[in-house]
């Protein structure tokens, strides 16, 4: 599909906030952007606002304050223009169980107003390319979840969409199943954009570009992959070593004569080696190595990375944490220093 605003982000929103019932803060104050061509993981916990913000994307929710932008249009229930820029894949998507995939999809090409000549070649191709035309005799009822998730992934892309907001793909999948949808991600990728809302870490560091990490409603980080692993964490190598309680004591002792590189013993036989950004991690990682052969210590492997996604994660997670209360302390406090009614 040609999009008439090519140089607008994929997504924009502006302090964007969902409410329910003046008690549940879904969404609190989300502004942040999605570049048009990327890979974007949208992580978080479960409840941390994925699924709501997607669905006030699709304009299926109203916002309580803000607003929000698909290739520079406005986003909201009256927006058709933005639904047809965009393929949804909900969590555990619940199709009609009394059609067949052909039936269903030929149903969503309808909606699109594909005409028939373009509408059915091209689901037959879709169902080839999800892998379904085994059982495109067969009642949606009796798919499996990897199936159904297949068909959901295929109405998503009915339409053609330049961008895909695909929530929890992954969610109850068996290992093929996951593979599969990983790399459709990743081949869908270069020509579209794709939105991945996941708590699966995994998922985020195999095919994802950009990350964007969500907690309690508030966007706590955006920016690149390699970005978010950069300046949480520095840079980590992971060695599993053979050594006895007297090498690896020896060991340690050699180690903190290293200015600037931390060591963290991970367990009595790995180490975590971070090395400072400003630093060479070439040299940084000699001088451990040296350090390691001279101590009797046997080196058995190396790897580098190991857990980068995962330790970012949960680093962003605990700083916004221990951030929570210092922003309740400077949040304005009631200034009324009238007389309060004695309390019985």
């Amino acid at each position: 599909m040609v999009i008439n605003r090519p140089d607008a982000p994929a997504i924009r929103t502006s302090h964007l906030t969902k409410v329910y019932g003046n008690e549940v803060i879904a969404v609190n104050d989300l502004t942040f952007e999605v570049p048009a061509g990327v890979i974007f993981g949208f992580l978080g916990p479960n409840g941390a606002g994925k699924t709501t913000t997607l669905r006030l994307l699709l304009g299926l929710q109203r916002p309580t304050a803000g607003q929000a932008q698909v290739f520079g249009y406005d986003c909201g229930p009256d927006a058709t223009r933005v639904r047809r820029l965009i393929g949804y894949l909900p969590t555990n998507p619940k199709l009609p169980a009394h059609l067949k995939p052909f039936e269903y999809l030929d149903l969503v090409g309808q909606l699109y107003r594909i005409p028939a000549g373009v509408r059915r070649p091209r689901i037959a191709a879709i169902l080839r390319a999800v892998g379904l035309l085994a059982v495109a005799d067969q009642r949606i009822g009796t798919l499996s979840t990897g199936e159904t998730t297949r068909l959901g992934i295929a109405a998503s892309l009915v339409g053609d969409p330049p961008l895909l907001l695909w929530d929890e793909p992954t969610a109850g999948l068996d290992p093929a199943a996951r593979r599969f949808a990983l790399d459709l991600i990743r081949e869908l990728g270069e020509e579209r954009t794709i939105v991945v809302a996941t708590h699966i870490l995994a998922d985020i560091d195999q095919v994802c570009t950009h990350v964007g990490v969500m907690h309690e409603g508030r966007m706590i980080f955006c920016g690149s992959m390699s970005e978010m692993k950069r300046r949480l964490r520095g840079d980590s190598f992971f060695l599993e070593l053979g050594v006895s309680e007297e090498v690896r004591q020896r060991l340690e002792t050699m180690l903190q004569e290293l200015t600037g590189i931390v060591v963290q013993w991970l367990d009595g036989h790995r180490l975590r080696i971070t090395i400072p950004e400003e630093a060479s991690r070439a040299a940084g990682l000699a001088e451990v190595l040296r350090r390691v052969d001279q101590a009797g210590a046997v080196l058995h492997s190396i790897q580098s990375g190991l857990g980068a996604t995962e330790d970012a994660y949960l680093q962003l997670l605990q700083e916004d944490e221990l951030h929570g209360f210092k922003r309740f302390q400077d949040a304005p406090r009631p200034t009324d220093t009238s007389p309060r009614p004695d309390v019985a």
